[in-house]
């Protein structure tokens, strides 16, 4: 087994082409057996086995820098690098993680879970490079998805204006997570595709190389040539034209073909791209028949493909994409708009159910935003399905043209509070933080599957601005469904169970803690009451005057930030009343970031579990030595 004796790039030079053939094959057996036991980005692997390879054999990391665009497709650039013996503990807590991961190796020089982002840094590496008068090859490695997100196009201006040395490889497989849509995508399909183009590039190298004597030199310098013979042939070179050297298509899957590319970029100078064709799930039949069901994927059986997934109730966004359809068959202004995510979202049966009312931009979340703006402007009832990781990208468009112009557009955020395997980059625990300060936005979260419909309901129903409903990657309650749907009075709490000394006021997927905690509580002789605080904005007001008179003492728990979150709305209400002498403790998501693990480990690090907010109300109701000031009420 050659694979076994590859401990870092360096160990790849010492084998042939041929032999590099057989560790490809290596590779792909490994991916394919480890990851039926952890899960993982199992089809963006297989499909960058020799691309990844051709780089390392031809470059030397980490002297040269890879920047790989989201890091889906490094697994096989962490098994080159001496991370093999770590696949057992992928995506698992404290183990390796899904993406790339600075702290892991020297080879991880950038780490994100975003798209779009490799051109940027490629370009700040190779400006930092020239400063200090490096002479190290800096290379992007982006897929033809998240070439649609504005910040490459970005970089790709500024880099095409600088004419720095650096290369950009483009990954195209015709994918992102979900198949790729938009001009971008259509435009690749062409380069593609057009074998008149490819016939005819190679059929000028082999006529020069054919004449006597100086054939050889001019089929090297037949570059205007074929400069030339692109644009005849094709409507515009967009790489060309923003100042890059474009070089392919090459086969993704050929290692001599991938190795003469990288040679032949070497020799240009200013940016090069090289436009790599890949098959995503290359090897493995299940992932290339259905490469969107295993971009990413649970545990599986290699031989039939068959997943295992643990048996239990629906996730809350398959409640949410049935529950949308039923009020889209109600009111014909219901649009749903997707960065990139129709699957992940929950809306694949909306698209069958309304092709017309469903609209995936690509990734493209800033633009997917400010499109909800205008559509609701023109009397549309636009809901905009995302992550709330990925809605981080489009704050600006949040602020400037959504609350300010108090538009009637709603969010549906999943993905939030942990979100386990995939870690740090894409926990939704900061929208609270980033949202709830914005003038014009209303924001819930419900406490079960049941509630989060009749949310939907009340966005539905809401017309005086933006309005947010968000819910967790979880498996639901299995609550009794109601059939009727009516909207939520905008700003009113809920009291769960009564209580007397000790309130706790929870959201989203605390409220079960809470109720749980104080189960055990009462079997202690401790009454704490507990309120479902679905409404983070605006607050029950009234209900937080009457807690402030009967119950002294206070608990808020979340699954989010806990500067900036509910907790914090709750102070600074009290502060403005002017009220003190209220024992107020805080539970939430620390200020650090949390790394990939099971989100009940993620949970139980930060403290968010039945025994931890148990213990926190026992120690508040025997703590009687606080004293804040002297409780001041309004009459």
């Amino acid at each position: 087994m050659l694979l076994s004796q590859i401990h870092e790039p360096n160990d790849l030079k010492k084998y042939s082409v041929d032999e590099l053939d057989s560790i490809a094959m290596e590779i792909r057996q490994f991916l394919i057996q480890k990851l039926s036991a952890t899960g993982g980005h199992l089809a963006p692997n297989l499909g960058v086995v020799e691309l990844t390879l051709a780089l390392h054999y031809c470059y030397n990391s980490p002297d040269d820098k890879f920047i790989f665009d989201v890091g889906h497709q490094a697994y096989v650039h962490k098994i080159l690098t001496g991370r093999m013996d770590q696949f057992d503990t992928l995506r698992k807590y404290k183990g390796l993680s899904g993406f790339v991961k600075r702290n892991e190796s020297e080879h991880d020089v950038w780490e994100a879970g975003h798209s779009s982002t490799s051109l940027s840094a490629a370009m700040g590496m190779a400006l930092a490079r020239d400063l200090k008068g490096g002479t190290n090859k800096v290379v992007a490695i982006i897929g033809d998805g998240a070439l649609t997100g504005g910040m490459a196009f970005e970089a790709m201006n500024h880099i095409g204006h600088e004419k720095k040395n650096l290369m950009v490889v483009l990954n195209d497989n015709e994918m992102s997570i979900a198949p790729n849509v938009g001009a971008m995508h259509n435009y690749l399909s062409k380069i593609r595709s057009d074998r008149t183009y490819l016939r005819a590039k190679d059929e000028v190298e082999l006529l020069l190389k054919k004449i006597p004597a100086i054939g050889d030199k001019l089929a090297k310098t037949a570059a205007n040539l074929k400069d030339s013979l692109k644009y005849m042939i094709m409507n515009g070179v967009l790489f060309e034209e923003l100042g890059f050297t474009y070089l392919g298509p090459v086969d993704g899957h050929d290692l001599p073909k991938l190795i003469e590319a990288f040679k032949q970029a070497d020799n240009v100078t200013g940016p090069v791209l090289v436009h790599v064709l890949t098959t995503k799930g290359k090897g493995y039949s299940p992932a290339e028949a259905d490469s969107h069901k295993w971009h990413g994927i649970s545990p599986y059986k290699i031989e039939s493909g068959q997943v295992l997934k643990a048996v239990g109730n629906p996730m809350y966004t398959e409640v949410f994409g049935q529950t949308l359809i039923e009020l889209a068959e109600q009111d014909p202004r219901i649009v749903a708009v997707t960065p990139a995510m129709p699957g992940g979202s929950g809306l694949l049966k909306f698209a069958d159910k309304f092709p017309g009312r469903m609209i995936d931009v690509g990734i493209a979340e800033q633009h997917a935003a400010t499109m909800c703006a205008a559509l609701a402007m023109e009397g549309m009832k636009p809901v905009y399905a995302v992550y709330s990781t990925f809605m981080q990208r489009a704050y600006d468009q949040i602020v400037h043209d959504i609350c300010r112009h108090n538009a009637n557009v709603m969010f549906a955020i999943d993905r939030a509070g942990f979100v386990g395997a995939d870690g740090e980059t894409h926990q939704g625990v900061y929208d609270i933080s980033f949202m709830r300060h914005i003038p014009n936005i209303v924001m819930m979260m419900p406490k079960d599957e049941n509630e989060l419909r009749h949310m939907m309901k009340t966005a539905l129903e809401y017309n005086d601005g933006p309005i947010a409903y968000r819910y967790p990657r979880t498996n639901v309650l299995g609550v009794p469904m109601d059939a009727e749907l009516v909207p939520i009075p905008i700003g009113t709490w809920e009291k769960v169970r009564e209580g007397d000394g000790v309130a706790i006021l929870a959201v989203g997927t605390m409220v079960q803690v809470a109720e749980e905690a104080a189960d055990q509580l009462k079997r202690e002789g401790i009454q704490a009451a507990v309120i479902n605080a679905r409404f983070i904005k605006p607050l029950d007001e009234s209900m937080l005057l009457e807690l402030a008179k009967t119950h002294g003492k206070m608990i808020v728990i979340e699954e989010s930030s806990i500067a900036g979150g509910l907790g914090s709305a709750i102070l600074e209400f009290y502060a403005q009343q002017g009220i003190s002498g209220l024992d107020i403790r805080l539970m939430g998501v620390p200020d650090k970031f949390i790394e990939h693990g099971s989100i009940k480990e993620q949970c139980q690090e930060v403290g968010l579990t039945v025994e931890a907010l148990t213990q926190q109300v026992q120690k508040l109701r025997n703590d009687h030595h606080f004293a804040f000031g002297k409780k001041t009420l309004p009459s």
